[in-house]
């Protein structure tokens, strides 16, 4: 009989989706009969909207329970094979989930939710040390010219040339220098960095031997925020067996002279020290708050030392270039934007989850193609792309590349990845609300219009809600906009207008709406709504009655309900309650 080997994902969606309790399960039956079959653990490979995920051989379940892995277990025993019911991926027959899988490119996430990110063996199974082996006697200039040739960008959100910035570093004469790995990752709805260091932490740690040995560096920090307690976990297992192999420490890699180590350094969750300097203060026991450059951090970055900062995804990108070659990395994309990008793909869309599509992909294809498009019949209204920093991108625009030049031209940016899909019934005042009110909340305070200058869109935008907005604050709110973009220090102060600006640009009705009609077009903003019963419909069943808090609905049993307004707090329980249609949302 062939030998069954099953892996679980225990990616931190996988644990909340119950995952370990179906490993448990399996475990459990490996104490009574050590020989039934082969027991893993793996990542997320992405499909997050399936979780709890099970590979049993070369086929992938979703939604897997215990009962469920019980099902699926006995029909490989019995010899039955694949069990059809459950199944989401499989390279051997169709299964219902292929065109998520297929359609996607990988880099970054190659060995996501593939190996067990706890056992090194299985990384270098699959290639996994061989690209720092690959540069040993190349110099410091031969591999960032290998970079430099890629094309990588960085994927943190400034998309500056990863090649170019380490050559900065690597020109500097003083010494110690340092590698940082930026895993600070605080924009709402993304999770990019954090799924790869759970899933491919040694595919991290070999970027940042490759980039130390290419800028002369002999201590790398990852830093990440303490919130990420799985990523954290696994990045600091994966460094104790690197430095067991002597992948790291003293002539790390069997490479004379190059001595290098990394230790990880948790954040308390700052949203302004994803910003480099700020993250550079905090390692230093400061208080996370960003400087002035020049100089920058290749130049004069942590402990006043030479510094080379990159993100996850960045850094776990570079063995795959030097593995497979510059040009092979260079050939996918677009002439400016090179390779592949992650997304964490979240909001009103049926496919939740992490995607890595190539450069020069329209965003339609990743949403519609790829994603399943909206759920419950829904129009798609607008994408928020690069998170808080970011902007809304309309309908209209959805065939806009995955390019960094192409979507600033749209009033968003590219950041990190994160990808909000709002179908019709999102209010784009509250979510410009929403946006300003996170960045507004992370600014550190250190300019007076980042600080004051958010606070007082903010206030704008709350009065706007509430139906108690001028006409002339949407011009106020631009110039606001305009000058903390120009005035503010760092990335945080200069991009928090965005959400704001993009709205205005694109659904500058709907402000108009709430500001000149007292309505809110999307029936969102609580203060400009009210619940109104259908006499006709009603049928005097007493649920709503039962349902309101504040005793706001008038009518005996069988007979039509009213609503008093003036004891309406608009909380929609009624709404939610009634079974036949009889109270309409205005």
């Amino acid at each position: 009989m062939l030998q069954i080997h099953i892996k679980v994902g225990l990616g931190s969606c996988g644990i909340a989706a119950g995952a370990q309790k179906v490993f448990d399960t399996l475990l459990e039956k490996l104490e009574t009969n050590p020989n039934l079959f082969i027991l893993d653990k793996t990542n997320c490979i992405g499909a997050c909207y399936v979780e709890p995920l099970v590979q049993v051989n070369d086929e992938i379940y979703g939604e897997v329970t215990p009962d469920k892995m019980e099902l699926i277990l006995d029909s490989y025993l019995q010899n039955s094979g694949i069990l059809q019911e459950f199944l989401v991926y499989s390279p051997h027959v169709e299964a219902k989930e292929d065109t998520f899988f297929q359609a996607q490119t990988k880099w970054a996430l190659r060995n996501c939710g593939i190996i067990n990110p706890e056992n090194i063996e299985e990384y270098e199974a699959r290639d996994g040390y061989m690209a720092i082996k690959k540069v040993a006697e190349w110099t410091g200039e031969q591999i960032i010219e290998e970079v430099i040739k890629s094309g990588l960008r960085g994927r943190g959100g400034g998309g500056f040339p990863a090649g170019f910035k380490w050559r900065l570093a690597a020109a500097q004469k003083n010494t110690p220098k340092y590698i940082v790995c930026n895993a600070d990752e605080g924009d709402p709805g993304a999770f990019m960095d954090r799924s790869i260091l759970e899933g491919d932490p040694h595919g991290v740690i070999e970027g940042m031997l490759i980039a130390a040995k290419a800028i002369g560096a002999s201590q790398g920090i990852v830093y990440c925020r303490a919130e990420y307690p799985l990523a954290i976990k696994r990045i600091n297992i994966a460094l104790a067996q690197a430095r067991a192999k002597n992948y790291l420490g003293k002539n790390a890699c069997g490479i004379n002279g190059f001595d290098f180590d990394i230790y990880v350094k948790e954040g308390a969750g700052a949203f302004v020290c994803g910003e480099e300097t700020a993250l550079l203060a905090s390692i230093e026991g400061k208080r996370g708050m960003p400087n002035k450059r020049p100089p920058y951090p290749a130049e004069k970055g942590l402990w006043g030392q030479p510094t080379n900062i990159n993100n996850v995804e960045t850094y776990v990108n570079v063995p795959a270039i030097i593995s497979r070659g510059a040009e092979k990395y260079a050939a996918i994309g677009t002439e400016k934007a090179k390779g592949t990008k992650v997304f964490a793909v979240t909001g009103k869309v049926v496919k939740s989850g992490l995607v890595e599509v190539a450069m020069g992909t329209p965003i339609s294809k990743v949403i519609f193609d790829i994603c399943g498009g909206v759920p419950n019949g829904k129009k798609i209204k607008a994408v928020q792309l690069g998170g808080p920093s970011g902007g809304c991108i309309p309908e209209k625009l959805l065939n806009t590349i995955i390019d960094y030049d192409e979507i600033i031209k749209t009033g968003a940016i590219m950041g990190s990845g994160g990808m909000v899909v709002m179908d019709e019934t999102t209010c784009m005042v509250d979510v410009a609300k929403f946006f300003l009110t996170f960045t507004q909340g992370e600014s550190c305070g250190k300019c007076t219009f980042c600080r004051l200058g958010t606070l007082r869109m903010l206030e704008i935008l709350e009065r706007i809600t509430k139906g108690e907005g001028k006409i002339e604050d949407l011009d106020t709110l631009e110039q606001l906009a305009h000058q903390i973009i120009a005035n503010s220090l760092c990335g945080l102060g200069q991009s928090a207008p965005n959400p704001v600006l993009s709205t205005l640009k694109y659904f500058r009705d709907e402000y108009e709406a709430h500001i000149l009609e007292k309505r809110c077009p999307a029936l969102q903003c609580t203060a400009l709504i009210h619940y109104e019963i259908i006499p006709e419909k009603c049928i005097g069943c007493r649920l709503c009655k039962k349902a309101c808090p504040t005793d706001a609905i008038d009518g005996e049993l069988k007979q039509i309900h009213n609503i008093r307004q003036e004891n309406c707090i608009r909380c929609g329980a009624c709404y939610e309650k009634c079974k036949s249609g009889a109270i309409k949302k205005i």
